[in-house]
């Protein structure tokens, strides 16, 4: 049958490589002059900064896709384990690098809060319980309806199990006593641009991911993945042709027919994939009112501003990954919830050169680093930018006077970039404790349509889209053989 893949992001390659190697005839249309969609980078003055993922997880999900396709993960990319996987710091001067080990961090966190080791340990067999269930539950397939996931579950317990019934704010609450290890628990809810204190305590899952199956870097950055997802897919018979916009979605009013390109032409297909934000598939390129009123009542995740810059020198005490903490988490997400920029923010930065030193001059930093924001909120790039370089100086990071020069993304630039409404980068949020089937599901409201990406089930982040790949290309040969 012939394909054809709206979008080159990483889902939609991906996609394209498992239905090639099940011996479909593919072909991807992309609006951009690059593949690889989010997983972007910059490249200025001898710096490069990834301008989406920084940090691949579960690895083996990437290597069983090329497998299919006769090569390795490791025969594409060159793959670094990172030990500290990151390091936080707090408004009172406290730190904790969390090492690659799982066996030595409930020492260090011992050394960081009395008793917490023991806190920890139990936490993190809870969690791996909770990988476990997602992982053939969730994951598995389509979540079309509660229906869909009941008919996966081994008991009726697991109901109960998977912890869906409390926010992710409650369960760390419940598990630790310090405040500070609340707030690190939390932010795992950003990693879907959701809220802590809104979102379902399952993925408390992440922090069992990251600690049993490491925080990885492609050297050369991130971009170098999806390099090696087009060279993959060309290599396996996949068409891939760039800057191509598709207008419409074809139908004949029962199955789709192929896509109306936006500069008149047309390209006959029996089944679509769209890697594109659902929102703009329902709103656009398959007009669709009723899917589109569903998402607006989903609710969207945050979008964030990013700074890249250029820093001269070496900074102290800085890890390829930081994480400094706001003062109040709490009131953080209220800010960001009531659709205005928190005051106070959470910053991540992300020094890549620390490990790849290629990634700057020699006597240089690539600093990026990114604060959650509301989507479609408007920014003063210039204000929010010193406020950003402000806060770290007062965290005794001050790079303020080294900076050779800076780039910035606002919600905006995704919105423009991705056709992602109001720059909300994965799509609709993980609130609530039906978000997950509130998430667009891998099939279209018509026969032959197929959603994949972070904006449709399971959700964001390198390896959930990948395995939204596997779920369509499951679906496809169930029902079309």
């Amino acid at each position: 049958m012939k394909v054809i893949v709206i979008g080159a992001g990483v889902g939609g390659l991906a996609a394209a490589i498992r239905l090639a190697a099940a011996g479909h005839q593919v072909e991807v249309l992309e609006r951009n002059p690059n593949v690889g969609g989010k997983l972007a980078t910059l490249k200025e003055g001898g710096y490069s900064f990834e301008l989406g993922p920084t940090l691949l997880t579960l690895p083996h999900i990437f290597d069983e896709l090329f497998k299919l396709a006769g090569t390795t993960l490791a025969d594409e990319v060159e793959l670094v384990r990172l030990d500290p996987q990151i390091r936080y710091r707090w408004p009172n001067g406290s730190t904790l690098e969390v090492p690659d080990d799982p066996a030595a961090l409930p020492s260090a966190l011992d050394v960081f809060s009395p008793g917490s080791g023991v806190q920890w340990t139990r936490f993190a067999e809870h969690a791996a319980k909770l990988w476990e269930l997602s992982e053939r539950t969730f994951l598995a397939g389509p979540m079309g309806s509660p229906l869909a996931l009941l008919s996966r579950m081994r008991s009726p317990l697991d109901l109960g199990r998977i912890d869906g019934n409390r926010t992710l704010a409650k369960s760390a609450e419940a598990h630790f006593d310090d405040p500070r290890l609340h707030q690190l628990v939390g932010r795992y809810a950003t990693y879907s641009g959701s809220s802590p204190f809104r979102t379902p305590a399952t993925l408390a899952c992440i922090p069992h991911i990251e600690q049993a199956f490491g925080c990885w870097y492609v050297m050369g950055g991130l971009g170098r993945l999806g390099d090696a997802l087009e060279r993959v897919a060309i290599r396996i018979g996949v068409t891939i042709r760039v800057g191509v916009d598709v207008g419409r979605i074809a139908f004949d009013g029962r199955k789709v027919t192929g896509v109306e390109l936006a500069d008149g032409g047309s390209e006959s297909a029996d089944l679509v994939v769209s890697n594109v934000d659902a929102a703009h598939l329902y709103t656009d390129l398959l007009p669709h009112p009723k899917q589109a009123k569903k998402l607006d009542r989903a609710g969207r995740s945050t979008s964030a501003f990013v700074i890249c810059a250029a820093v001269r020198g070496r900074t102290e005490g800085i890890a390829h990954h930081n994480l400094f903490f706001s003062l109040h988490d709490r009131q953080e997400f209220r800010y960001l919830e009531a659709g205005q920029m928190a005051i106070d923010p959470t910053v991540y930065a992300c020094v890549s050169s620390v490990t790849d030193p290629g990634q700057a001059p020699r006597d240089g930093e690539n600093w990026y680093m990114l604060v959650n924001a509301p989507p479609a909120v408007g920014l003063d790039r210039k204000l929010m930018t010193a406020a950003v370089l402000n806060r770290l100086a007062e965290r005794g990071f001050d790079i303020r006077t080294r900076i050779d020069f800076t780039r910035t993304l606002a919600p905006a630039d995704f919105e423009a970039r991705y056709r992602a409404v109001g720059g909300a980068i994965y799509g609709t949020s993980s609130n609530g404790r039906k978000a997950a089937f509130a998430r667009p599901n891998n099939v279209g409201p018509v026969d032959g349509l197929y959603l994949v990406g972070g904006s449709t089930h399971p959700g964001g982040g390198l390896p959930m889209v990948a395995i939204s790949a596997r779920i369509v290309a499951d679906l496809v040969a169930e029902r079309h053989g």
